[in-house]
């Protein structure tokens, strides 16, 4: 590595050389991939190299990299300005949108990222109730908020400390914690704290210990239980979100929450989330009520522009059957690519999410995601890396899926795949 080479250099300014953690490597070692440009499918290296793009900046991506629809829309946008801190009617159409979507949400207040989202869902039901414990699941991540990193996922997971420091004990005291897929705990929760607990917020999909599907009956227990107790559900569809179905998890499933934290594919790949509820509980906000939520950026016109021009094309190009069946073929193709070198794995899928996991037991919970061989997923990661396909670098994140991912891509990707478990059984 040059004393001038990008990661050097990024070592030098930005804490672990990287803007968010799971970008360090650090589930998988190696030196970072810095990225030039991206197009359609694809991404491009500083170095020039081309990877198949499995990550798709995390989620937002449904459509490949730069949809002219989306960048037109954006030009246009930059000749009228960047940020006015007003109203604007771009964004009224942006929440009629969403909200004719989504199932059960009244009301909606944009924000910049699902951080924010999932803070100020959380601060809406603590306000409504007048409770102040929350019930969150080990292994889920809902952003940085002080209240979330209690035994959280994603990059917490990869890093070793499901625990932030900087997180107090008065904080950490009202966030109770169940493993995901297991209602008994949450019961016992509930029967432990009677009239305490404000609500319940969970990934209705598992996507930050990887993919890990819900079993079936366990959102619909967790809406039973708030519904009896007074409580509010929020489904963290951050990720989920117009990804797993035209209606998110929530039609998927059809399982409707209380509230619903949007994020990733609303913004079109710019900073954009979303917190939506029924009016009962969005009345709260200010400046109709005494939660108080704001942000400069709020409703920023570029970011809106993006999403409502990827949620416009999305629906024009209606891809969730096709996205469903691409992550058909991945499934059953990895799963046969495994098998046929001798290696065991576990393909967990929900749409067009996805996960890899080196183990030997299906993966439903933390416990089980934790007990995967991750030196293996290690080695598995940069033999793709190697052979042209990016997926995310980390055990513990998901695999997206794209519309722009061809059948010659998926094959490539197949093909790549069988290589890679032969060097890692």
């Amino acid at each position: 590595m040059s004393e001038n080479s990008w990661w050097n250099r990024a070592l030098k300014v930005l804490p672990g050389g990287v803007d968010s953690p799971v970008r360090a490597f650090g589930g998988v070692g190696g030196q970072p991939v810095f990225v030039k440009r991206a197009d359609g499918p694809y991404l491009f290296a500083d170095d020039g190299t081309q990877y198949v793009d499995f990550i798709g900046s995390w989620g937002p991506m449904i459509l490949g990299h730069n949809p002219p629809e989306v960048t037109e829309a954006l030009h246009e946008q930059l000749s009228r300005g960047l940020s006015f801190g007003m109203g604007t009617d771009i964004e009224v159409e942006l929440a009629e949108l969403i909200l004719s979507k989504i199932p059960g949400m009244e009301k909606l207040r944009l924000v910049n990222s699902g951080t924010e989202a999932t803070m100020s869902a959380i601060r809406v039901a603590r306000g409504a109730t007048g409770r102040n414990k929350i019930i969150k699941f080990r292994g889920c991540y809902h952003g940085h908020g002080d209240s979330f990193l209690i035994q959280a996922g994603s990059g917490a997971l990869t890093h070793g400390a499901p625990s932030s420091l900087g997180v107090t004990p008065g904080v950490a005291q009202d966030t109770l914690i169940a493993d995901y897929n297991h209602l008994e705990q949450v019961e016992a929760l509930f029967a432990a704290h009677a009239n305490e607990i404000a609500a319940v917020i969970v990934e209705p999909v598992a996507g930050n210990m990887g993919c890990v599907p819900p079993k079936a009956g366990f959102l619909e227990g967790l809406r039973d239980i708030c519904t009896k107790n007074g409580s509010v559900l929020i489904f963290d569809e951050v990720m989920t979100g117009f990804r797993v179905s035209d209606g998110g998890a929530a039609k998927r499933f059809g399982v409707h929450p209380d509230m619903i934290t949007l994020g990733k594919i609303v913004g079109g790949g710019m900073p954009l989330a979303a917190y939506s509820g029924k009016e009962s509980l969005m009345q709260n906000v200010s400046p109709l009520g005494k939660v108080y939520q704001a942000g400069t950026l709020s409703g920023n016109p570029m970011a809106v522009t993006a999403g409502l021009a990827q949620l416009k094309l999305l629906y024009k190009l209606n891809p969730w059957e096709d996205l469903e069946q691409k992550g058909v073929k991945l499934e059953t193709g990895l799963r046969k690519a495994a098998e046929d070198v001798g290696t065991t794995v576990q393909i967990n899928r929900v749409g067009s999410m996805f996960t890899v996991f080196f183990s030997k037991a299906p993966v439903i919970d933390t416990e089980t995601a934790l007990a995967a061989d991750t030196k293996r997923f290690a080695t598995f990661f940069h033999e793709m890396l190697n052979l042209g396909i990016f997926f995310p670098p980390s055990q513990f994140e998901t695999t997206f899926i794209g519309a722009r991912h061809s059948d010659e891509i998926l094959d490539k990707t197949l093909a790549a795949a069988k290589i890679a478990f032969e060097k890692v059984k």
